[in-house]
């Protein structure tokens, strides 16, 4: 006989926060947000973490390189999409693992008889407008200049003329050592106002360049997340099919972490999955699972070897996987469930697995509300492709400005990895649908706007850290009428002038 679940699954919607006592320790200033990323034992930290609870969803319409490059400066992190050839996925993943760097090699290296037509060829290729100038052409070689988009302007140049005429030569350039840290080197570009500072070897080799932009990007973003070569943090989505190709040229790419990216993560193939990469990586590549919405199906993929478990299906805006085929589950239940699952493990084995709540947030205090009832971060499709920043077209339309946001199980993305039950390379329907956003401007001010109501309602709760809310948190179940009273009702709304003028 089937199993019967009496009590119905509920959405974040549906339950509110009550207030906790607000001590003189309880300001925004206190609060932490950081959270785990990865699995780890008690007593011991979690080889990955994030400083906001916020990742951006396996979709082609959200995270794209730039988008990466942007949530990784606030502190989270993107999970670059995985509905492209393998080669693509990876320069996107090398994009941003190249972006930003204390001690950057050099990758646009000219001989100082390359022409200028040369040299723009190289520029097209890399689009890095500051090139070494070695010896023999190559990171590693005898520095003899430095040229940079100052040095020339194009149209008044022939394309014939050789770089060493326009290149910064050896002699006029201040150099760090090899051997020098950050902090001397950020000193020296600091002293002499330099934009580029090469590091050089006893022999006057090139091994490093330093940018001053990187040091600006940190101090204008404390919260970025970096990696232990101050690399912005990136991770990749997968699937279940051509992972044994997929997964070497990521690792190559310089991926910090991997998840399997599929509707329905309750099955043998994702197990098969983090198999494969604990028999050629062990420990060392970190990797998500998912999705699934009960504790059998956490268990399952825990058992499996998964760093952290994604829970959700049929809650994105995008997601018709609830209507078409009639499986789910109330995402506030979700992640009720499988966090009292999570806590029983964790006693049982003294292993902390991290959950990551995907799909179902509409508002920014269900953000909170996730946090509370057990999840360690969310992971955002619709809230990150309204940005600037998101793969998506920003198109006009009806006087308004809006982005493109198509789901991964729609015909446009023909992800048919992602809803994989063995049948092979096709997609019989549609879990998803083609859709617009309204543009919501640069990812910056929203997350900062977004992260501070988190805070905000923390306070309010008297937590300061999100393990502390979720101990001290108290939900309850409201009524339709609650949830119409919870907003502007009974008044006539004033219109502000951005509407009066449009």
């Amino acid at each position: 006989m089937a199993t019967y679940y009496n009590e119905p699954s509920h959405t974040f919607s549906e339950y509110l926060l009550v207030p906790g006592l607000t001590d003189e320790i309880n300001v925004p200033a206190n609060v932490s947000l950081k959270t785990p990323l990865t699995k780890f034992k008690k007593g011991e930290k979690p080889e990955l973490s994030l400083n906001i609870p916020m990742v951006s969803a396996v979709m082609q319409s959200v995270s794209g390189d730039e988008l990466a490059i942007a949530l990784a400066k606030e502190g989270g992190i993107s999970f670059i999409f995985g509905a492209q050839p393998i080669e693509s996925q990876a320069a996107m993943v090398a994009r941003v693992k190249n972006y930003k760097a204390g001690f950057v090699p050099s990758d646009s290296n000219v001989k100082p008889d390359t022409t200028i037509a040369e040299m723009l060829e190289t520029l097209e290729k890399t689009g890095h407008s500051t090139m070494a100038v070695t010896e023999d052409g190559t990171p590693n070689g005898k520095l003899l200049g430095i040229l940079t988009s100052r040095d020339y302007r194009i149209g008044h140049v022939s394309p014939d003329e050789k770089v060493e005429k326009f290149m910064t030569p050896r002699e006029k350039l201040i150099v760090g050592k090899l051997g020098d840290d950050l902090t001397t080197c950020n000193n020296l570009i600091w002293d002499h106002k330099l934009n580029t500072l090469p590091v050089v070897d006893d022999e006057d080799r090139l091994q490093y360049l330093v940018f001053r932009k990187d040091y600006d990007s940190h101090k204008e973003n404390p919260n970025e997340i970096l990696d232990e070569e101050k690399r912005f943090l990136v991770g990749a989505g997968i699937n279940t099919r051509d992972y044994e190709q997929r997964i070497p040229a990521l690792v190559n790419a310089g991926v910090d972490i991997l998840v399997i990216d599929s509707s329905d993560g309750y099955t043998v193939w994702q197990a098969k999955t983090i198999k494969w990469v604990r028999e050629h990586y062990g420990d060392s590549l970190k990797i998500g699972a998912g999705n699934v919405v009960d504790p059998d199906g956490f268990n399952y993929l825990v058992n499996a070897g998964a760093d952290f478990v994604k829970i959700g299906i049929g809650g994105g805006s995008i997601c018709i996987t609830r209507e078409t085929k009639g499986i789910g589950r109330g995402q506030a239940t979700a992640v009720i469930e499988v966090a009292k699952a999570r806590n029983e493990y964790y006693k049982k084995t003294g292993i902390y697995v991290p959950l990551c709540s995907d799909g179902g947030i509409v508002y920014d205090y269900h953000i909170t509300l996730a946090l509370a009832m057990g999840a360690d971060f969310v992971m955002l499709g619709r809230y990150f492709s309204r940005f600037e920043e998101a793969p998506g077209e920003k198109l006009m339309i009806n006087g308004s400005y809006v982005k493109e946001y198509w789901g991964e199980g729609s015909n446009r993305a023909r992800n048919w990895g992602r809803y994989d039950l063995g049948q092979g390379k096709k997609l019989t329907f549609e879990e998803g649908v083609d859709s617009y956003v309204p543009y919501a401007g640069h990812l910056h001010d929203n997350v900062q706007l977004t992260t501070a109501k988190i805070i905000s309602t923390m306070c309010n709760c008297g937590a300061v850290s999100i393990a502390e809310l979720q101990e001290k948190a108290r939900l309850t179940l409201v009524s339709s009428t609650s949830i119409v009273e919870g907003g502007a009702h009974d008044v006539i709304v004033k219109r502000n002038n951005t509407d009066f003028n449009k």
